[in-house]
């Protein structure tokens, strides 16, 4: 067994420890391969802050929404002393600095949206001697300190290049890929995914475009691409992907292949223009699941230091209106709407009543 004493926790990593007994299997699944975390239980109520970083497309506005809707609803509120939202930008330091500054005010628990995987280990371990505990989500970190809950961005990456290529008969001459913002995590993992699956189509040239995961972004470079390369024979797109589409009907490109992500006009275009392929998300609503997760350790429970939640995803036969996509609702809307198994999904009127400011 091996062993790390971070003050008041202990993490304990053992191949014959058996991940069906922490705490709410079915909510808080295991990644393959990964140990487990708990700490001392602490009284509450808490105080508890969500440092996010980027705050520039729809994705993570509807991630600040999902927290503030759980905070909101009264089972989550009676445990609640303070909760605070803060957007730091993409600059790493600056979001060192918040963190470091809900520790200095006593905060117990700290999620978060890291902006660099790899540039926070000393604040860990600032956090570590306060007691406070840290749940980074979506773009998480090159640690196994903290426990950290995401989808497998391998696998959201491979479902969208795999749907493609199987839709194409595994032949295919040029691919357009939409990556996302550079530095991330989660972007290095996506690209990877589609990678796996396209670097083994054989003479297939793959063009690579920097979106954001913002759909004004990804519009324009995508309407560059066309300009220099031509017509593509699909495309992959990691988050921004109606920018896409609206440059590729802007173009006149002709109806291929896509996989993309999850927002509702993604999905409205997708069913309206008959768009062969799939629409897989990563989940917004991921961030109330980072704060369930850091009550439940703040509680005293053990939780796997990776959880993997299910990678919410339709294909495009699957697409029915009033049910995976909203016609009345806002194109910006995710459909990723909550986990059933950790908690009621959230209404759209729980989100969009919910503003995306800090505080």
């Amino acid at each position: 067994m091996k062993q790390f004493l971070l003050s008041s926790a202990v993490v304990l990593c053992s191949a014959g420890m058996s991940l069906a007994d922490t705490y709410r299997p079915e909510c808080f699944a295991p990644a393959p391969g990964t140990g487990t975390i708990s700490y001392e239980a602490k009284d509450g109520p808490y105080k508890i802050a969500f440092v996010n970083g980027f705050a520039g497309n729809d994705w993570r506005i509807a991630a600040i929404q999902a927290a503030k809707a759980w905070a909101a609803r009264p089972e989550n509120a009676e445990k609640i002393a303070e909760f605070n939202v803060v957007s730091v930008g993409n600059d790493s330091a600056a979001q060192i600095a918040a963190i470091d500054n809900f520790i200095a005010a006593g905060y117990d628990a700290i999620t978060f949206i890291a902006v660099n995987p790899s540039a926070f280990e000393p604040v860990i371990r600032r956090a570590e001697r306060a007691g406070t505990v840290l749940v980074p989500f979506d773009n998480v970190l090159d640690s196994d300190k903290i426990v950290q809950i995401n989808e497998s961005q391998l696998e959201l990456g491979r479902i969208k290049a795999q749907t493609v290529m199987d839709l194409l008969d595994g032949k295919a001459e040029k691919i357009l890929m939409v990556n996302g913002l550079p530095g991330n995590a989660t972007d290095r993992d996506r690209r990877a995914g589609m990678m796996s699956v396209l670097e083994k189509v054989e003479g297939l040239e793959i063009v690579e475009v920097v979106g954001n995961w913002d759909t004004g972004t990804s519009q324009k470079v995508v309407s560059d691409a066309l300009a220099t390369h031509g017509q593509f024979d699909a495309v992959v797109s990691q988050h921004g992907s109606l920018g896409t589409i609206n440059a590729l009907q802007a173009a006149g490109h002709p109806i291929v292949p896509m996989g993309v992500d999850g927002e509702n006009g993604v999905r409205m275009a997708m069913a309206d223009l008959g768009i062969p392929g799939v629409s897989a998300a990563q989940a917004p609503a991921m961030s109330a699941i980072a704060l369930e997760a850091a009550v439940a350790l703040l509680e005293g429970n053990e939780l796997p230091q990776t959880v993997f939640l299910p990678i919410p995803r339709a294909t495009s036969d699957e697409l029915v209106a009033g049910e995976t996509y909203f016609p009345d609702l806002p194109k910006s809307f995710n459909t990723g709407t909550g986990f059933p198994d950790c908690f009621a999904p959230f209404t759209p009127q729980e989100l969009l009543g919910q503003s995306p400011d800090n505080g």
